[in-house]
């Protein structure tokens, strides 16, 4: 027996909200299948950060229930880079992932199941001759399919196959795990994202530095000028409530990775913690 058709589109891009992308998004979703919900995950990616909004569909996509995810951060629209629609197995999350072929959709996917089906979308026709490149293929090309999905459409009805091993994906972030001469423990770890209060999100999975460790000295690799690369020896604790106002630490965050943070301040603006940048933690 197979699967209802998925009544949900969950929707993430870095259109911003300034202008009026995301709500012609909805507005084509509302006439294609007026009726599927959408829920906005964000439009506030770093315009053309394809790695961050990769790293926002792995974090969000435990909580999600089936549907349809429609991400878009694409910076090679009207180039040579294909557009998907993926599916995978049957679970408790979304079966279906429509988007750019450039990485964003494929490191979430795979961290609950597999590619079990991947179609090359055919191009936006183009409405006439005075019109000129595509270029909105959230539009045009996503929306629709998404719609298509919602109606019961199957992935290779919308398009060619695609062979999954061929897919894009971003590289991976660092994190190396290793032990000094002293006999410390040392990770080296990549700052995979920084929220707008200001905390680093490590690659490392917290549980890389015990609880039980009282301190961790932090050093940023290649520090920008003017901030140090020394930031000397910050506490593990496992809750902001533990640091005193403005003391820093080192946490497990709620996504189960390590995090740098500044109790009701912001790790990014006192110490320089940048989403790219590298750290070390000795303990």
């Amino acid at each position: 027996m197979s699967a209802p058709a998925p009544d949900t589109v969950f929707f993430l891009s870095d259109y911003g909200l300034r202008d009026e992308f995301v709500g012609v998004v909805h507005a084509v979703l509302a006439r294609l299948a007026p009726h599927a919900r959408v829920i906005d995950l964000t439009h506030d990616i770093a315009p053309f950060d394809v790695r961050a909004g990769a790293g926002a569909l792995v974090r969000v996509l435990p909580h999600l229930g089936p549907g349809v995810v429609l991400a878009v951060v694409d910076p090679g629209v009207g180039g040579g880079r294909r557009a998907l629609a993926l599916a995978s197995g049957p679970g408790p999350g979304p079966r279906f992932f429509v988007g750019p072929d450039n990485g964003l959709l494929v490191p979430a996917l795979e961290s609950t199941g597999d590619v079990t089906k991947a179609v090359a979308l055919a191009p936006a026709p183009v409405a006439g001759a005075t019109v000129g490149p595509v270029t909105f293929d959230g539009r045009d090309v996503f929306a629709p399919a998404a719609a298509a999905l919602c109606l019961g459409a199957d992935p290779g009805s919308l398009g060619d196959p695609v062979v999954a091993t061929s897919l894009v994906r971003v590289p991976a972030a660092v994190c190396e795990a290793g032990t000094l001469a002293d006999g410390r423990h040392l990770l080296r770890a990549e700052i995979t994202w920084v929220d707008r209060f200001g905390n680093g999100q490590l690659a490392a999975p917290a549980v890389e530095i015990p609880d039980h460790v009282a301190e961790v000295e932090v050093r940023l690799e290649n520090s920008p000028p003017g901030v140090a690369g020394d930031l000397g020896a910050w506490r593990r604790v496992r809750s902001y409530t533990e640091l005193a106002e403005g003391e820093p630490g080192v946490l497990g965050d709620g996504n189960g990775r390590l995090a740098l943070v500044v109790r009701q301040g912001s790790a990014q603006l006192r110490f320089g913690v940048d989403a790219g940048g590298l750290v070390q933690l000795v303990w």
